[in-house]
């Protein structure tokens, strides 16, 4: 888990300075729409996800095809200058964790907060319009909802909002049963 924490240390830093850049040059929209789609390419990826971390690929391989993305993409020129810094620092690896922090510091310019929606299945339109509903009446904020699905959970929803994580997934609720029957 150090490792984690470290790329999200590093992430935290570039991230700021990003958001710094992008807000002077007025494209904070832009360069967080470019970096949600490079969330979603590790997501949807496999190949991509491996390319960002393994250390067989050099950092300049790393970064002509994290550019090659942007071009076909038609990223903000900031994004691709970013990209380029990062390749350039060896810090490919920290792409993501740069993603997320640049969306909270994003959420807190606009005065929203961001949480991640996790479910079994994907969420249909009402469903979503419901936790957003509730998490507005709970958090007292307008949320920008990020929907994520995992099978694994099997049921119910896991909600991240900044460190709190609300947990009602069937997963969780059969480890606790799991848990209770083995002390018993």
């Amino acid at each position: 888990m150090a490792v984690a924490s470290s790329y999200a240390d590093i992430g935290a830093r570039y991230a700021q300075a990003l958001f710094e850049l992008a807000d002077q040059a007025g494209t904070i929209a832009a360069v967080e729409s470019d970096l949600v789609g490079f969330e979603r390419m590790r997501a949807e990826s496999p190949d991509f996800a491996r390319m960002l971390t393994s250390p067989a690929i050099s950092h300049e391989d790393k970064g002509r095809a994290l550019l090659a993305i942007a071009d076909a993409g038609k990223a903000d020129p900031l994004t691709r200058k970013f990209l380029g810094l990062l390749a350039a620092n060896n810090r490919v690896a920290a792409l993501i964790a740069v993603a997320v922090a640049f969306r909270k510091l994003a959420a807190d310019k606009r005065g929203v907060v961001a949480a991640e929606v996790v479910s079994a299945v994907p969420l249909t339109e009402a469903q979503a319009a419901g936790v957003s509903a509730a998490l507005r009446q709970a958090l007292g904020k307008d949320p920008e909802i990020t929907t994520r699905v995992d099978p694994a959970i099997l049921g119910g929803l896991r909600v991240k909002v900044g460190s709190r994580l609300f947990d009602s997934s069937l997963r969780t609720r059969l480890d606790h049963m799991k848990f209770a029957l083995k002390r018993a």
